[in-house]
């Protein structure tokens, strides 16, 4: 076999169709266009967002009986009171999400856990959460704590 032999498979080459070049090729006049309508004229002609003039669907989903929108970056805190935190600690323990399951303040360890500044505390206690109020933090302080974060990620993005 030399180079001026080599030639593409048997079908595997095919003429494109010559549209609007007379009746003797099966595509003429109309060109497969069928007759008038905004779809046989020239031009873009309607996007995918179009369906004929009705409410499209995108708009019309929030409306729709039961539907309900979930936002995947949407980051809940479990909220826990300081009150509740003088409650059920005593002096130098520790307050993290997995003590918090212990004592039956949140449900799950994994949670994002803040600590809100509702209540009083007279107890020195290292608090590892994930998120703290100022008055709550200024609070800890004053009795004698330590106040620890812990970092938690939102939509992929690891903050603080």
């Amino acid at each position: 076999m030399k180079l001026h032999d080599l030639q593409p498979a048997e079908g595997a080459k095919k003429d494109r169709k010559r549209k609007g070049r007379g009746i003797a090729a099966g595509q003429g006049k109309t060109a497969g266009r069928g007759t008038k309508g905004q779809k046989a004229r020239s031009g873009p002609g309607m996007g995918p967002y179009f369906e004929g003039g009705q409410l499209p669907l995108v708009r019309k989903i929030p409306f729709v009986r039961g539907y309900k929108f979930f936002n995947p970056y949407k980051v809940t805190f479990k909220p826990v009171n300081l009150g509740q935190i003088a409650e059920r600690f005593a002096a130098q323990a520790v307050v993290s999400p997995e003590t918090l399951v212990e004592v039956g303040l949140i449900k799950h360890a994994d949670d994002l856990v803040v600590v809100l500044g509702d209540g009083e505390i007279d107890r020195p206690l290292t608090v590892t959460v994930h998120r703290i109020s100022a008055a709550a933090r200024a609070k800890i302080e004053a009795a004698g704590g330590v106040v620890e974060l812990l970092p938690w990620t939102r939509g992929g993005y690891r903050t603080r």
